[in-house]
């Protein structure tokens, strides 16, 4: 330990990702950190962290924070900018907005937020504000929508076996998640197992990337593909005798129909489509038919298709034909998102919340911008933008849009940063905001089972301040403050929350922690039956006549094909199908160093990811006449882009991979990877489909 340390402070990783680690943070002086690591008494966490979030110090005292409010002094987009004085600022947001809600009514402003932040307070907070002034709604539709429905599809829950009996398992799947890169916590109970119990590790992705190296058995397939690969796996259980049918007469609804339906998805009709071996599909089959501790870790990255809640159904239905749901080590797990049970009524206005208030999805930021009447959804132009915790301009699909939409200059938008990103490049006024060590917060990990305290450690530099500052102070100057909730500060705010949820409250929590909120092995293995009122696994699942918690509100009802989806399990060919014009299929992966947009400022991970690739195939690269490390362009019907080949054979020909979102100013022209990617929803309930793009590439000239 540094002999300098003033005292270990202990928080929890705030980012956008299911492990929600628990850490101890070296605390330096009043106003500085030094190394995180992982907190060892946690059970999920177990001391390990990835890198990026270890090296936390290069992120929160990096040179290049937003440290005072900045008002727009020049041309949208020029980068020209004038100091202001918080008041100064907040005055001008609060004028503006007024202005345009008395023009085109309160619907007309548009709080936009997401994930940079899964804080209860900071991030929700917003809602607050959103519904007390009656502004538009969101519907979130970037990241859970097709995982979460495709699960919940299957099990009636968003519930599953705990995360920790990884380790007790005889065979691990880790299918569409990096998990060496992006979810360490999985890794290190995975390989836990196999360490103690010579369990199999088996990683199933679109191309090798570091948890595919790691496998004991790496199944690389082409995207999109996975509900073939899953029914042809399917396919071999009832074939040769390992379907479990005292199990499946017992949990499941139609196990017979399902058995004819499979008949034809034989492994020769899943090769042709998936891309693998026949007889990697039999070999896959016999191992989890054979194991009954299997363990499916089920990621969002294969579902981030448009046929990806079908494929995420797929994929869950395997260890209902096996049984595995009834072992130790064995059954699903995709999210714990359903256990936590907390009451967020006061952090979120919910009590001023007015029904016939319009949603706005946040996928279509670009249409909504540029006056699309569908996605505008009935109502008036949006002529203010509050942000905070997202940053659209660089992750959001259909780029080109959103950009001209922001660059519009009758909108007014007020970006609340830690950084100059892309979108707060494009605003008319930025606030400098806190990180997280430098607030209170709370946190529930999706990918694990505990409710995780964050308090205060550090001071924040310059005048940066708190997203809930910030709407404390316009919800004063917008004439909503005198109401519940506002003016609370976020210990009194999680205390009541915690309180109102029948928990310990704030000092409890602060000496214990953390929470452990897993539900007992019967109800989490789902042996009393699944979360339907016959209790049975679905395999014939209502898409768009049962509760979901990604369904859409009733102004917006289903979205995409949804009177398409397929009955049974099944390949749903709804995707971007590979063409003459557009032979290959890109799928945009996580980066090793990047966490969506944020990391991709701090030095190390900046060295380790210098630039944007192409991941290609060595005979897509020779049919085409490229190199390795030459400039390469990709595009579609919304756009295309520059940047340079990686000639490897990771994944199968026709596939290309573009690794991390890298800032829209780290390409050649100033355009991001998204401007490929497209906006429609995807059945039933919507989401974007950021992996399902089809592309030519062409040597640059």
């Amino acid at each position: 330990m540094n002999k300098h340390v003033l005292h270990i402070g202990h928080s929890a990783c705030p980012h956008d990702c299911p492990s929600t680690c628990a850490l101890d943070v070296e605390v330096l002086d009043s106003r500085t950190i030094g190394r995180v690591r992982g907190a060892k008494e946690n059970s999920y966490t177990d001391g390990v962290i990835c890198a990026k979030v270890a090296r936390y110090a290069e992120r929160i005292h990096h040179p290049d924070r937003l440290l005072k409010p900045l008002i727009r002094a020049g041309g949208k987009g020029e980068g020209v900018w004038k100091e202001a004085s918080w008041e100064a600022a907040l005055d001008l947001v609060a004028e503006r907005f007024l202005k345009a809600e008395a023009e085109y009514g309160s619907e007309s402003i548009w709080p936009n937020y997401y994930a940079g932040t899964m804080g209860l307070v900071q991030r929700d907070s917003i809602h607050r504000l959103r519904h007390a002034k009656k502004y538009s709604n969101q519907f979130d539709s970037f990241c859970t929508n097709l995982a979460w429905t495709g699960f919940y599809a299957g099990t009636g829950s968003l519930t599953g076996v705990d995360p920790r009996e990884m380790a007790k398992a005889d065979c691990v799947v880790i299918w569409g998640t990096n998990a060496a890169a992006t979810q360490v916590n999985v890794m290190t109970h995975a390989v836990k197992a196999r360490k103690e119990r010579g369990a199999k590790i088996v990683a199933i992705d679109v191309y090798e990337n570091a948890t595919v190296r790691q496998a004991d058995m790496g199944i690389v397939l082409k995207p999109g593909t996975d509900g073939a690969f899953a029914c042809a796996v399917m396919h071999i259980l009832f074939r040769d005798g390992m379907a479990d049918w005292d199990y499946l007469n017992a949990y499941a609804d139609d196990p017979k129909g399902l058995e004819r339906h499979l008949q034809t998805r034989t492994p020769e009709w899943a090769s042709a489509i998936t891309g693998l071996p026949v007889e990697e599909i039999e070999a896959f089959a016999r191992l989890v038919g054979t194991t009954k501790r299997t363990f499916f870790r089920l990621g969002y990255g294969f579902t981030r298709q448009r046929n990806g809640a079908v494929s995420m159904h797929a994929a869950s239905c395997i260890p209902a034909v096996t049984g595995a749901w009834l072992h130790e080590g064995g059954g699903a797990f995709h999210s714990n998102s359903g256990i936590f049970r907390m009451d967020k009524s006061e952090i979120e206005g919910k009590a001023f919340k007015d029904p016939d208030i319009r949603y706005l999805d946040q996928s279509k930021i670009g249409r909504v911008l540029t006056g699309d009447k569908e996605a505008l959804n009935g109502g008036p132009p949006v002529m203010g933008l509050l942000i905070q915790n997202t940053n659209p301009a660089n992750v959001a699909p259909e780029q080109r849009l959103i950009r001209r939409g922001m660059l519009r200059e009758d909108l007014f938008m007020v970006v609340h940063e830690q950084f100059m990103t892309d979108t707060a490049k494009l605003a008319d006024v930025v606030l400098p905001a806190t990180m997280f060590l430098e607030h209170d917060d709370i946190y529930r990990g999706g990918g694990q089972q505990h409710i995780v305290l964050g308090p205060k450690l550090v001071d924040a530099p310059g005048e940066a301040k708190p997203n809930l500052y910030v709407l404390n102070e316009l919800a004063n100057r917008l004439g909503v403050g005198h109401l519940p909730g506002f003016g609370l500060d976020e210990k009194t705010l999680i205390d009541n929350m915690l309180r109102a949820s029948g928990l310990p409250g704030f000092d409890e929590l602060k000496e214990r922690r953390w929470l452990d909120m897993q539900p007992e092995f019967d109800r989490a293995h789902y042996l009393k039956g699944f979360n339907w009122p016959d209790r049975k696994f679905r395999f014939r699942p209502d898409w768009t006549g049962s509760p979901s918690p990604n369904k859409p509100p009733r102004s917006m009802g289903p979205q995409g094909p949804h009177a398409d989806l397929p009955e049974f399990p099944d390949h749903w060919q709804a995707i971007e199908v590979a063409d003459a014009e557009h032979p290959f299929r890109l799928a945009t992966s996580p980066a090793h160093n990047f966490l969506n947009s944020s990391f991709t400022e701090t030095p190390t991970s900046r060295a380790k990811n210098i630039r944007p690739e192409l991941l290609i195939h060595p005979d897509d690269a020779a049919a085409l006449g490229i190199a390795d490390g030459e400039r390469v362009e990709i595009g579609n019907q919304r756009g295309e882009l520059a940047l340079h080949a990686k000639v490897q054979d990771t994944q199968r020909r026709g596939v290309v991979i573009s690794e991390g979102i890298f800032p829209n100013s780290a390409f050649e022209r100033g355009e991001g990877i998204n401007i490929l990617t497209g906006a429609d929803a995807a059945a039933p309930y919507g989401g974007a489909a950021f992996h399902d793009i089809k592309v030519w590439v062409r040597l640059a000239g």
